[in-house]
């Protein structure tokens, strides 16, 4: 599947949630990341995330679809980390 995850986390967090989402997902732009990802490693890095989580004032928001391709997506000015395919 590929997923859209943002999140806003207390400052005291966010070093360590970044560091979490950079090992499962492409980082786009400030607390944005993307990729493929199958149900269960995503499964796991929302059991982490909650670990690193403040549930009362911190959120942790995934979009989800099937494929990439049915979702279009639209850069207006400069692209924060851009995601080359070179093999």
């Amino acid at each position: 599947m590929y997923v859209i995850l943002v999140y806003d986390i207390g400052e005291k967090r966010v070093g360590k949630m970044l560091k979490l989402c950079r090992k499962y997902l492409n980082w786009i732009q400030n607390s944005v990341f993307e990729g493929e990802i199958t149900e269960v490693k995503l499964k796991e890095l929302e059991f982490k995330a909650r670990e690193i989580m403040d549930q009362e004032v911190d959120s942790l928001i995934i979009f989800n679809t099937r494929n990439e391709k049915w979702l279009d997506k639209r850069i207006i000015g400069k692209e924060k980390n851009e995601l080359d395919t070179f093999l």
